[in-house]
């Protein structure tokens, strides 16, 4: 009896990324609702942590930066904010992202 190995596809995530086909609304989906929750009472980022594609990146100014384009919907960056200081919407018009693979 022969075994017959697999072979795995082990691409990056940045290649995974780049299979999601985005369709920019023109505006933000994401914000914060009170930046100086960020500067003065976050210490954790935890937006940023928890983002699978980048979205929230930490500012110098302690406030995150968005880079919304890029975002997966899967709004995990407004469950994990211990503010609930995260605004997360769908995108209007048919907008936002679509999934090549399942």
């Amino acid at each position: 009896m022969s075994t017959k190995q697999n072979s795995v596809d082990n691409a990056s995530l940045e290649d995974r990324l780049y299979t999601v086909k985005y369709e920019d609304p023109g505006e933000s989906h994401l914000d914060v609702k009170v930046p100086g929750i960020c500067e003065e009472r976050c210490r954790t980022d935890d937006c940023v942590d928890v983002c699978p594609a980048d979205v929230w990146r930490e500012g110098e100014d302690g406030v995150p930066h968005i880079a919304y384009e890029n975002c997966l919907e899967c709004s995990s960056c407004r469950f994990a904010c211990p503010h609930n200081n995260v605004v997360w919407t769908y995108p209007e018009n048919g907008s936002g992202v679509t999934y090549s693979y399942g």
